[in-house]
Parts: structure tokens; C-alpha cells; sequence
């Protein structure tokens, strides 16, 4: 259990003694809680739905808690100075969105163990250091049965960001409902190794319509994917946040982050004293993923998009579940065994089917 910080002993002291109605000015300083975010919060994507959060902790939790957030922080050096003036300044607890921001968080939670810091996306805890992310190969792969479902060329293409076990699993996800409800159908990537530019999000989703996808996913925060598509008259799958109202003609669902209920829950915790280092897996089942299914999608292959959501819910169905092999035609993955969280949160490598080739 993490150690109690003074202001956490002090509001369980005014509780225990009831004078919380009386002490006034004397109760226990806000609860003070930052964010650092890799994107402006006007993305429409990744750091919108962060900043969602943030302001859901907010209404929460009104005058006991005190938020900020740093937006368009580069990851790498600039991570590590932001954080750690948040840690200085006196921030109790402190969110890092980015799978970028693992080692400067690390580092400098091991400054400051009177501070609590979650990661999102990495695979470093210590005692004040937690680590946070969602599920999204899950709803990859019912994108990829839309996808499956929708195309016409059999060419489906995405726009990818940073070669990390994030997206790489997810892109394999997408290959995997692709091969059981369209075989022969092609997963072609573009990398813009940013995970906020525009401009190049747009170019790398007009190459691929250029190369005969015909639906467009992205791993990267910006709505210009989805525009594109909408103009050269695509589909298109949405991330992170739901990007219907930038394609109405284009978007067949968007795989959504709902992080307000993580957040509250982890503030809560660090209010009562009962925090402790976790590493915080949410997908369909609990509603941090969300997949609006838009009526471009026909009525009987949206039942069966339901069908396939609610049995990743109930756990009756995993995407990866053996037997799995990589482009090489090495078994990763057992026929029946399903993969771990460890096996998911390392995986650099394709599956079976890919012809595209992973960054160097």
C-alpha cells in the first residue's frame, strides 16, 4: 500500500474526529492532480479524451481537488522536465499519457516516493508508479470484421504511429478478423512516426487510398484520416475518440477511450490512502473501450458486430487466441492457448498474413 502523504493523514484525521463541518479553512488542501499530455487537448482524439477524464475528476471531486494539466509535451527530455516540476510543485498524484513518457516518469518517480504517478501504456511500475491502458485490440478487431464486411477492393489500410506493442498488436488484431471473415483480404501500413501531425496523417491515408484501400484505420490522434476518407468517398474507423461528425459518410465506428471512471477511481484512492501500483488493463467489459456503430453499417452485420462485442465482453472470445503464427510461420501463440498480458504487452512482431514489413 502506498505510504499516506500529509494531506491524505490530515483529511482522514477531520474525518475521524468530525470536524470537517467546523475546521473551515483549517481542512486539508486540495488534493492537487496533474496531466501531461503528448498532443494539444484540441486533437478530437487521444488527448481529447485524457482531457475528458481530467475534467470528469473535476466535477467528481469539485474543491477537493485542484487539476492542471501540460499539453504538447515531446517525449524525452521536455517529458522529464514537465514531470518533475508537476512532482516539485507539489502535485500529489500525476498522469503520464504516453507510451514516450515511461522512462522519464520512472525516473523521476523514484525522485519523488511521496508522489503517485501512472503511465498509460507502458510496463514500468514501482511502489509509486502504476501503469494504465485499454484494450484496444479488442475493438480493432471488431473494426476489422466491419472492414471484412465492407470492403470491396479487400485492400484495408492503416495510418500508424509509432512502432510500439500498442499499435503492432492492434494492427495484428485487425489482420486476424480480416482472415476469418474475408480471407485473402490485405492489411497495408503507413508509419508517420508522429502521433499528432496532421498533415502527414492525411498524406499517409491518401497513399493508402492511392494503393486500393478502400477502408482507412488509424493509430494517430488527429480527425484527418477520417476527412480524407471522407473525401475520396472511403470508410473509415476512428481512434480514441468518436470521430462520426468528421466523416458522417465515411466513419463505421470508433474504437473510444473512456478514461473518467480509471481516473476517479485512482484519485479516490489516493484521497483515501488506499493507493497502490497496478497495471490497469480496461477494455469492452468495463466500458474504458466504447464502439459506436454507425448506420452506414447494415442492420445484420451491425447484430453481428453486437453479437462479436458482447462475447469479448463476457470473455467467451479473445482475439488472441492460438493458434496464432508470425509472418515467418513460427507458432507465437498455441492452438487454444490465449495470450497473456505479458505476451500482448511485448509483441513486436506480425502475424501471419501481413505483408508489410515493421520499422527497423
Amino acid at each position: 500500500m502506498q505510504k499516506k502523504s500529509k494531506k491524505t493523514m490530515l483529511r482522514a484525521l477531520v474525518a475521524a474526529l468530525g470536524f470537517s463541518a467546523t475546521l473551515g479553512a483549517y481542512a486539508a488542501d486540495p488534493l492537487k492532480v496533474g496531466f501531461v499530455y503528448v498532443g494539444p487537448v484540441g486533437d478530437h482524439g487521444w488527448t481529447y479524451q485524457h482531457e475528458l477524464g481530467r475534467r470528469a475528476v473535476a466535477e467528481k471531486f469539485g474543491d477537493k481537488v485542484e487539476t492542471s494539466f501540460v499539453e504538447n509535451v515531446a517525449e524525452g527530455a521536455d517529458a522529464e522536465r514537465v514531470i518533475r516540476n508537476m512532482a516539485k510543485g507539489g502535485y500529489d498524484l500525476i498522469f503520464t499519457t504516453s507510451f514516450g513518457y515511461m522512462n522519464p516518469t520512472a525516473k523521476v518517480a523514484k525522485q519523488f516516493p511521496k508522489v503517485v504517478f501512472d503511465h498509460a501504456t507502458g510496463y514500468k511500475q514501482d511502489k509509486n508508479l502504476g501503469t494504465y491502458l485499454s484494450r484496444s485490440y479488442e475493438g480493432r478487431y471488431v473494426g476489422g470484421f466491419l472492414a471484412a464486411k465492407m470492403t470491396k477492393s479487400k485492400v484495408v489500410g492503416y495510418v500508424a504511429s509509432m512502432p510500439i506493442p500498442e499499435v503492432i498488436r492492434d494492427i495484428n488484431s485487425i489482420q486476424l478478423a480480416l482472415d476469418k471473415y474475408n480471407p485473402g483480404t490485405e492489411i497495408k501500413v503507413v508509419w508517420v512516426n508522429s502521433w499528432f501531425d496532421p498533415g502527414k496523417e492525411a498524406d499517409a491515408a491518401n497513399a493508402l487510398i492511392d494503393q486500393g484501400a478502400d477502408v482507412i484505420f488509424q493509430h494517430t490522434d488527429s480527425p484527418a484520416p477520417i476527412q480524407a476518407a471522407e473525401r475520396r468517398g472511403v470508410y473509415s474507423i476512428g481512434y480514441a475518440s468518436d470521430m462520426a461528425h468528421f466523416g458522417p459518410k465515411a466513419v463505421l465506428t470508433s474504437i473510444v477511450n473512456n478514461w473518467a471512471p480509471y481516473y476517479i477511481k485512482e484519485t479516490q484512492a489516493v484521497m483515501d490512502g488506499t493507493w497502490k501500483s497496478e497495471d490497469f488493463w480496461g477494455g469492452l467489459h468495463d466500458d474504458t473501450i466504447e464502439l459506436p456503430i454507425s448506420d452506414l453499417v447494415p442492420a445484420d452485420v451491425k447484430a453481428e458486430a453486437e453479437t462479436l462485442i458482447a462475447s469479448i465482453k463476457d470473455g467467451s472470445f479473445h482475439p488472441f487466441t492460438g493458434p496464432i503464427k508470425d509472418q515467418a510461420g513460427t507458432v507465437r501463440i498455441p492452438a487454444g492457448v490465449t495470450a497473456s498480458n505479458a505476451d500482448l504487452a511485448g509483441m513486436n512482431f506480425y502475424v501471419q498474413g501481413i505483408k508489410a514489413e515493421l520499422p527497423k
